[in-house]
């Protein structure tokens, strides 16, 4: 097995995301876990704000994302997405994106994403983006025929292809589509992911880091935390944004985002981030 599906406990998966009934390798059954897993489990990258390495082994991921109520970023989300979809009997292909989301020129191949077969399509599968990440598959599309607008909840989402081949992803902003990223349908191995992981955790130019990042995406709202800036997002671009003082930060990732950190690393958070705030 690619993504080591066999080895994952996938009755505790199913119940960390919420999934009752059969699981079975159709499209009514990936669009109800995409939905729950995004639901259940938040984009964070305290891991590094903490001073630790980032494992991608299965084992380390039902451990943190599974067992706790921790979440993960790109890699740990949609690799322990993958082997849960293996397990189920899908088909499942890795690929790679470039990030568009704050760039001011072309970035290079950090983002993992899903190419999940399920009722003879295609599907584009993305549990791991953060806020403004689908919700939901979206169909993959046809070679040439590749333009998809979807809604999602009070959200809207679409793919197009640009004339170098390479396909993008964008959400609707209250002024307009907004690029979230690009990729092609190159397949990407685990050992590109651990490649990727690497820069992305400890790249003294990676964005991730600088400052706790925390995401939540829902059908009505979209949820941030961005160094100490929390923001609840809605579809007609109005937004409630405060300050989180050090005092309530384990009260808000445990009220707003579903995260509950020890004692110890609560701590430590506050000393890494807010002592140099």
């Amino acid at each position: 097995m690619t993504w080591n599906g066999e080895e994952l406990h996938i009755e505790a998966y199913l119940a960390r995301v919420g999934h009752e009934g059969e699981a079975k390798p159709d499209f009514d059954t990936l669009r109800a876990l995409h939905r729950a897993h995004v639901a259940s489990i938040p984009f964070e990258n305290l891991e590094m704000m903490l001073g630790r390495s980032v494992p991608l082994d299965l084992g380390a991921l039902q451990d943190k994302l599974v067992r706790q109520r921790r979440g993960g970023y790109c890699y740990e989300q949609n690799l322990l997405f993958a082997a849960a979809l293996e397990r189920i009997g899908f088909a499942v292909t890795g690929l790679g994106a470039r990030v568009r989301v704050g760039a001011s020129s072309r970035r290079a191949v950090t983002h993992m994403l899903l190419r999940v077969e399920a009722d003879g399509r295609q599907w584009h599968c993305d549990v791991g983006f953060g806020a403004e990440g689908l919700l939901e598959p979206i169909p993959m599309g046809d070679e040439g025929d590749v333009r998809q607008d979807v809604r999602q909840g009070e959200w809207r989402f679409g793919i197009v292809q640009e004339a170098n081949g390479a396909r993008v992803l964008r959400t609707e902003h209250a002024d307009g589509w907004f690029d979230l990223y690009e990729y092609t349908l190159e397949e990407r191995l685990t050992v590109d992911y651990v490649v990727m992981n690497h820069y992305t955790s400890t790249h003294p130019l990676s964005s991730f880091i600088r400052r706790p990042v925390i995401q939540r995406a829902a059908p009505e709202m979209r949820r941030t935390l961005v160094g100490e800036r929390l923001a609840v997002t809605r579809p007609d671009g109005t937004s409630d944004e405060r300050d989180v003082s050090a005092q309530e930060l384990g009260d808000v990732l445990d009220r707003e985002f579903g995260i509950e950190l020890t004692a110890d690393d609560r701590a430590g958070l506050i000393r890494a981030h807010y002592a140099g705030a």
